[in-house]
């Protein structure tokens, strides 16, 4: 079997898969895993980028994703007026002052020497932070204060939510940028380790600043590129489309939502497909996988090793909060709290490896697949265990159990798909080629 035809075939399975879930479970259960689908194909590019082109082992995927959920919020929000007079402008000087502090105790520790750099240094930094904290904290509670039942927060631009994707890249993308520099001389044990840390940094501040983002209180009634499904069941025209073809106007409505939904990513995922695969075949490209196979002999050439892990870094991460401001739109809502930067990022993983490291298709197909495992595993699992214990007496201990352990079958599975690819196709189902 030639490689097209069996790439071709993988990919058919999937969409054998998700046919199959539209016929017996319903099509809105098909389109939704579908869409979530394509956002985990996003993410599995991404990483596929930093790991499969570079070899960069980053398992802070959940920070980059979050901040791409964040630019959501600040992009498509009303700004809060009440709380940007109590201390809007407040709030950026603390930020501004800290930054500040920073900058001076990074200058002075280039600039200075012996015992001088220290203390200089101690005095810059313990000063600044009581400033940053005497300008900071007060209007940090002053707009939290404001109307917190519905807002406590600065709020946003009101702009189109569909900005906020490329905002999401921006803003992931400049926080990969300042983790390169401090992170990417790290050993890739330890630089697993220090991503790790970020993620959870990146995380705990959006669940606790509740005037950035209203943290655990959750934003939700986020704007969406496509139309609501109540003003489509209100709408005259759309009702007769939808008994034209037979279906009822609410599920006709929740079914055009999810498919508009699906063809933004899908446009979105093509793109960064194409762009990924333009990437992978240039001089660029070639010369990055060059870096990761022998990056002592790619110095000896010449090549800027350190510069280049940070580009491809950036760009990776980019590509993650891209993902992650999908994903917000989607869900309607910002929730930081349902962010698990180690049980996602091992999802990620999964994608890529199961897939095929360093192919771009390869990455794609992992995402779609394990996301449909993911989801199905369960109900499937639950299923089984329901014939298996069907000769049980009901209310046995056994039988009880049984059931419960379904609620594994999800990591059971994926440990179990990871084992066998790496079994019988160590390279992904799709290898680098």
């Amino acid at each position: 079997m030639s490689t097209t035809v069996k790439d071709t075939a993988l990919f058919g399975l999937v969409a054998i898969l998700l046919i199959g879930t539209g016929l017996i479970q319903g099509w809105n259960s098909a389109l939704l895993i579908l869409n979530m689908g394509l956002i985990s194909a996003i993410m599995a590019l991404g990483v596929n980028l930093q790991w499969g082109f570079a070899g960069l082992f980053n398992i802070g995927v959940m920070g980059f994703v979050a901040l791409g959920g964040l630019a959501a919020v600040l992009v498509s929000t009303e700004p809060v007026p009440e709380a940007w007079q109590a201390g809007g402008l407040r709030i950026f000087a603390g930020l501004a002052l800290g930054a500040l502090t920073v900058v001076a105790a990074v200058m002075a520790q280039k600039r200075l020497e012996g015992r001088m750099k220290t203390i200089v240094t101690l005095v810059i930094l313990v000063g600044g932070f009581f400033l940053y904290r005497a300008v900071f904290d007060p209007a940090k509670e002053a707009i939290e204060a404001v109307n917190p039942a519905s807002t406590g927060n600065l709020g946003g631009l009101n702009l189109p939510i569909l900005l906020s994707w490329p905002v999401g890249g921006l803003l992931a993308a400049g926080a990969a940028w300042i983790i390169g520099k401090t992170a990417l001389g790290l050993r890739s044990d330890y630089l697993a380790i220090a991503t790790l840390g970020i993620a959870e940094i990146i995380i705990a501040v959006m669940k606790n600043e509740d005037w950035l983002a209203r943290g655990v209180k959750n934003v939700i009634g986020l704007d969406r590129p496509v139309p609501f499904e109540i003003d489509l069941q209100q709408d005259p025209v759309f009702i007769e489309r939808a008994a034209s073809v037979g279906l009822d106007p609410v599920l006709a409505s929740t079914l055009y939502t999810k498919m508009a939904y699906a063809v933004l990513f899908t446009i979105v995922l093509l793109i960064l497909l194409w762009l990924a695969q333009k990437a992978l075949k240039s001089p660029w490209g070639r010369m990055m996988r060059a870096i990761r196979d022998n990056e002592t002999a790619a110095e000896a050439m010449g090549k800027d090793v350190t510069k280049r892990h940070l580009q491809i870094f950036i760009l990776g991460s980019a590509i993650c909060g891209i993902a992650g401001a999908m994903m917000t739109t989607l869900d309607g809502q910002l929730t930081p709290g349902t962010y698990q930067p180690l049980r996602f990022t091992f999802l990620v993983w999964v994608m890529v490896i199961v897939g095929g490291s360093g192919n771009n298709f390869g990455a794609v197909l992992g995402g779609m697949l394990i996301w449909w495992l993911w989801v199905q595993v369960e109900p499937l699992g639950l299923g089984l265990m329901n014939i298996l214990s069907s000769g049980l007496e009901d209310g046995s201990t056994l039988k009880e159990r049984m059931i419960e352990s379904a609620a594994h079958m999800r990591l059971l599975t994926m440990g179990l798909v990871l084992l066998l690819v790496l079994r019988f196709s160590p390279r992904g189902l799709i290898p680098e080629r």
